[in-house]
């Protein structure tokens, strides 16, 4: 990002601003401009707030913030780029196969567009709060429940640039221009950083109503599920090396303590099915905790579609393009289980691979299979008559035959466009930010790592035994399943030992499947700091499939965040350092 956006005035920013009205208040018209007098008027600042609302569903493919299909699924073990062969979106290839090694590699859909973009988004917070500020209660009743979705915005986006750059300048509302010019990345420590974010949501807490009544607002809940996650980050203190060297047992009580208040808040739950969460019939249902809110025939020339995926749809003659974000064929043999115990098969899972129709039914797999993958052969989208064919791959032979079906939607659904002026489908179903399964799973997470396992296993047999029940939509109207489905929950001492080892690995077992390519996988390696000992021999195996992936390797206290982009450090004028292992 050019240093400059950080000076961005209010007049300028004011030129973006959109409206709104009653609940649909993220679906905006464009207003004209504002003066800078204007942006002293509750309704004027009521629309910077908006305005920077509106930044969530800004995301684009080149810079996919919310998804973060590119950078953590493309990144992991999870998935492939895609797409029509390497030379398509060719500058990702490196960052796939861990092939970057300067600071200005990446080019315009690299990691200097998230920097910018992201930066623009905390710009739009800031100039939000410093109107609030200006402002009284008496003027302005909603003031402080405004300052407080504001800082959850900036929190959001702090916390996005964080999980990807580790080392960030870190500009609040109070600073000037001159304070910005001599903030340096490295003027907070990675803990100190991991606070400032986490002020963010303690203010959020503290301020902000348990219900909103208008829908895609924050709520304190919300707030309470996002520190929860902050602290777990936190929580695994890292060296500059990257590596783990500490567990912090203050962060994860607070873990513990979060999750508990949301979840005995009783404004969410688990949907019967796993399906719902992948349709736009059922978007801000119970499980939705946080989302961007998507839209579509709103007035607007193209609507307030999700422009962050638009490339993820396959090339079925229903669809358009552009078939990128493809499951990797370790992810698809992490479904398997084990057929005596309905467990996962964690060391062996990825012997032989399944790839032929026939591989879905000689072995037993985990129903949410046939939620993540668009496989040969099978319905996509639940539709028994809409059968997905290796054909809807642009180049299978270099990334194999499946595709993404989480986010995508069916051709039919009232959700579903082409986006307008471009050859790619897209819609307008919510990305959720927060999940309710998630919660349930960064609180196991944290009695696991306090070695309060049985509390653990309690939490991850509910998302089993949800797993277990997501069926409905899994079989033809004659009863056959799309696949031989079998799963089991954890009991100790008849199909597990449940050491704090062991239920260590199924939480992170069931992090993947239960998150499958939505974007989490990557920052939860380097969470763990194994990103190394998992990537490095998943390339081995998967380079017997995928030749695009021959000379891949993650190396350990480098590739775990991504480069500070050189021309932020050019813009600085040296204020910014480098991260460790870049040139």
């Amino acid at each position: 990002m050019k240093k400059h956006i950080f000076y961005i005035s209010v007049v300028i920013t004011s030129m973006l601003l959109l409206a709104c009205e009653d609940a649909a208040f993220l679906e905006y018209k464009p207003q004209g401009v504002l003066s800078e007098e204007q942006l002293s008027t509750p309704d004027a600042v009521e629309k910077l707030c908006n305005a920077a609302y509106a930044t969530l569903a800004a995301g684009h493919w080149r810079a996919p913030y919310n998804s973060k299909w590119m950078w953590s699924s493309v990144r992991s073990d999870d998935a492939y780029k895609g797409g029509g062969g390497t030379n398509d979106q060719g500058q990702w290839n490196l960052f796939e196969g861990f092939k970057y090694g300067t600071p200005q590699e990446g080019g315009w859909a690299g990691p200097d567009k998230m920097w910018v973009d992201l930066y623009s988004c905390i710009q739009r917070t800031n100039v939000a709060l410093r109107s609030l500020k200006n402002l009284s209660e008496e003027e302005f009743p909603e003031k402080t429940s405004r300052m407080a979705e504001m800082r959850f915005l900036r929190g959001h986006y702090y916390f996005s640039l964080k999980v990807l750059f580790k080392h960030l300048p870190y500009i609040d509302e109070e600073m000037t221009e001159e304070d910005i010019k001599t903030v340096s990345n490295r003027a907070l420590s990675d803990q100190e950083l991991w606070g400032k974010i986490a002020e963010d949501f303690q203010y959020a807490i503290d301020n902000l109503p348990p219900t909103q009544t208008q829908i895609g607002r924050a709520n304190s809940y919300a707030a309470k599920a996002y520190l929860a996650k902050t602290r777990l980050f936190q929580a695994y203190e890292q060296n500059e090396q990257h590596q783990v060297i500490n567990m912090n047992a203050a962060y994860l009580l607070e873990v513990v303590t979060l999750t508990d208040e949301v979840i005995g808040s009783g404004q969410y739950d688990l949907f019967d099915d796993i399906s719902k969460n992948f349709l736009w019939d059922f978007d801000n249902g119970m499980e939705s905790i946080f989302s961007v809110q998507y839209s579509i025939d709103d007035g607007t020339p193209m609507g307030n579609i999700n422009m962050e995926e638009a490339l993820n749809y396959n090339t079925s003659p229903r669809y358009g393009c552009c078939s990128f974000h493809q499951p990797s064929q370790n992810m698809v043999n992490a479904f398997k289980t084990d057929p005596q115990t309905g467990l996962p098969m964690f060391d062996t899972f990825n012997e032989v691979p399944m790839i032929n129709p026939e591989d879905f039914w000689s072995n037993t797999v985990d129903p949410r299979l046939d939620h993540t993958v668009g496989i040969p052969g099978h319905p996509f989208k639940y539709d028994t008559e809409f059968i997905y064919s290796v054909n809807w791959v642009r180049d299978p032979d270099t990334y194999g035959p499946f595709s993404p079906m989480r986010s995508p939607q069916h051709p039919d659904s009232p959700s579903k466009t082409v986006a307008k002026g471009y050859a790619y489908d897209t819609d307008s179903k919510n990305k959720d930010i927060i999940r309710f399964d998630e919660v349930l799973l960064w609180k196991a997470e944290a009695l696991i790592q306090l070695n309060r396992i049985d509390e653990a296993l309690v939490i991850i047999n509910q998302i089993r035994r949800r797993a277990q029940n997501s069926m409905s939509k899994l079989s033809y109207p004659n009863g056959e399943t799309f696949s031989n489905y079998y799963i089991r929950e954890y009991e100790p001492g008849v199909n597990c030992d449940w050491t704090q080892d062991f239920a260590f690995k199924a939480l992170m077992w069931e992090r993947r499947l239960e998150l499958a390519m939505e974007g989490e996988r990557f920052y939860d390696l380097v969470r763990w700091g194994i990103a190394a000992e998992v990537l490095n021999p998943y390339f081995v195996k998967e380079r017997e499939y995928r030749v695009h992936l021959k000379e891949a390797e993650f190396t350990k206290g480098k590739h775990e965040y991504l480069p500070i982009p050189q021309a932020q450090i050019d813009l600085s004028e040296g204020v910014y350092e480098q991260n460790i292992g870049y040139n």
